[in-house]
């Protein structure tokens, strides 16, 4: 039978899961459905380019396929998942790190010329996401990490909590905190927010 993306669609994650265990052909739907928010959110975190990231989701989608079995039903199929990629997209930053290829990250100056723009901003507008990517790059991975999954991803709490496998207050505290960070990093290079 060809799965295709009229079926796809109308199958839910939990029984897109169950029917992939039955039948590999319908794990094409759970990659379908995931791969470009995936592969967006790989390259927010780990900056990296979009061969890179392609490699690393791949690598990722195997682990997910080899660990279907363990998937936790009374978790979101979308949290566990990213979670998978989250982890195989930190190894990779850390290989790349321990071979001497972590790169010193600046800001490209060309970019700032006293912006001001909504930290919660639209996806529509091409110079916010430019710029709000040239400012995650500047702080820690941890706090860039909860960042993108709250504002980018659109994530709750909890859903971060099962992601990275901490409690939902710590959650909330590394928010307050990257948002602090991430406002001091944009304003020592002239960018303003405003509610």
């Amino acid at each position: 039978m060809i799965i295709t993306e009229a079926i796809c669609k109308q199958l839910s994650d939990k029984e897109i899961v169950k029917k992939s265990l039955v039948d590999i052909e319908y794990f094409s739907c759970m990659y379908d459905r995931y791969e470009l928010r995936l592969l967006r959110y790989i390259k927010r975190i780990a900056l990296v380019n979009d061969e890179q990231a392609k490699d690393i989701l791949q690598e990722a989608f195997i682990k997910i396929w080899r660990n279907l079995n363990d998937y936790d039903q009374s978790l979101k199929l979308s949290s566990w998942i990213y979670r998978i990629v989250h982890n195989e997209t930190i190894s990779y930053w850390r290989k790349q790190k321990s071979f001497g290829k972590d790169r010193q990250v600046t800001l490209d100056e060309t970019l700032f010329k006293d912006v001001s723009i909504n930290f919660e901003m639209n996806e529509d507008n091409e110079q916010k996401e430019r710029l709000t990517h040239e400012v995650l790059k500047l702080l820690p991975l941890k706090y860039k990490t909860v960042l993108v999954l709250k504002f980018m991803e659109n994530m709750s709490y909890h859903e971060i909590s099962d992601v990275l496998k901490i409690p939902e207050g710590t959650v909330a505290t590394w928010i307050n905190r990257a948002k602090n960070m991430f406002i001091k990093e944009a304003s020592n290079n002239h960018i303003s927010f405003f509610n």
